[in-house]
Parts: C-alpha cells; structure tokens; sequence
C-alpha cells in the first residue's frame, strides 16, 4: 500500500553543499524529519554539481520519511552565469546589465527543458528570453525562427 503524503516542502540549496544549518535545518526539523539523512543523500546526489543553486522538492511522509526531486537550477542564474553579472537590475526596464545571445538562450533553454511547461525548445526560448528581459538583459542577435 503506498504511504499518505502529508505535505511538499521547497528549497533551493547548493550542490554538495547541504549541511544541518538554516535554512535547511529548522524547514526540516518543524516537520519532523531526518535533516542529517536529507544531507548526506542530497549532497551524494549533487556531487557532480558543487556549488550550483538547485530547487528541491521534498514529498513528506505521514511515517516522517521523504522523497526529494532535484530540479535544474533556475533560469535567472544561468542567465546570470550566461552574462557574467551577479543579479540583475534594479531597474530592468531602465538599466541593462548585460547582454547574453540567442546560441547561450538555446543552451539554457535546452537545460531548463524538463522543468518548463513546453515541448518545444523555441516555446523554452522565449519564456528565457522573457525572464532575460525582466532582469535587465538585453539578449543580442535576431531570434532563429524570424527568418
């Protein structure tokens, strides 16, 4: 029979990089589980990726165990990554920070892929081209589907 699921927590931690202090320890704790096992399982899940902010989803158990789902990283610090700044503008509308192309949009697009809500990768594109816009990233070049 399978176990009740009593709730979904969400954090973002990094990669190999787990460790029992907040904010990872008192989310897990308040709901009464395991945070030295969640660590030590996440951080031998993410040792290829050391450092890298990931998203996890963590299904709770009413037994006080869990299930954990490691997302990709998210779109706005691979854009960041992308156009060698640290955050974005402040005014995005206003200030541009930097600029990324439509070959590095594809490349996140194409990471981004089995998280985002589309099939197609120029569909993945343009909601990375929007998130790259609302950061105050100009993004370079002519989009590869207006020919």
């Amino acid at each position: 029979m399978a176990k009740e699921i009593t709730g979904y927590l969400k954090l973002q931690v990094k990669g190999g990089q787990a460790n029992p202090s907040p904010p990872i320890g008192p989310a897990l704790g308040s709901k009464g589980l395991n945070i030295m096992e969640f660590c030590k399982q996440f951080n031998a899940r993410t040792q290829d990726k050391q450092g890298v902010v990931l998203p996890v989803l963590i299904t709770i158990y009413s037994d006080k165990s869990f299930d954990f789902v490691i997302k990709t990283p998210p779109a706005s610090i691979l854009l960041a990554e992308a156009s060698k700044t640290k955050k974005g503008s402040a005014e995005p509308n206003r200030n541009k920070i930097g600029s990324v192309t439509w070959d590095q949009i594809r490349t996140i697009a194409e990471t981004k892929l089995p998280d985002l809500n589309t099939l197609k990768i120029e569909s993945a594109m343009k909601q990375i081209a929007g998130t790259a816009r609302s950061m105050g990233i100009t993004v370079t070049g002519k989009a590869p589907w207006e020919n």
